[in-house]
């Protein structure tokens, strides 16, 4: 379970087992866990779970996410070597 990012309280990390997905990261603040997929070539993310996540710290993860984009997927295509 590769950590790639710590801001703000947030870590951003990978399951070592998911390879086989589309891109995505999973993040964890407290008592709060999440999951997003990339979409690469539209620039967007999608939720695919949340836990106990707040709207103000959904937008605050989103906000992570969207400002490293790039560095998440490059991370992803490294660490899965695609």
């Amino acid at each position: 379970m590769p950590s790639i990012l710590s801001i703000s309280g947030w870590r951003l990390f990978f399951y070592s087992n998911e390879n086989n997905e589309p891109v995505h990261v999973h993040a964890q603040k407290a008592e709060m866990e999440c999951k997003f997929w990339l979409k690469v070539d539209d620039f967007e993310i999608e939720e695919a779970f949340s836990y106990n996540l707040t709207p103000k710290a959904k937008q605050e993860i989103k906000r992570i996410i969207y400002g490293h984009f790039d560095y998440i997927v490059d991370e992803w295509k490294t660490y899965f070597n695609k």
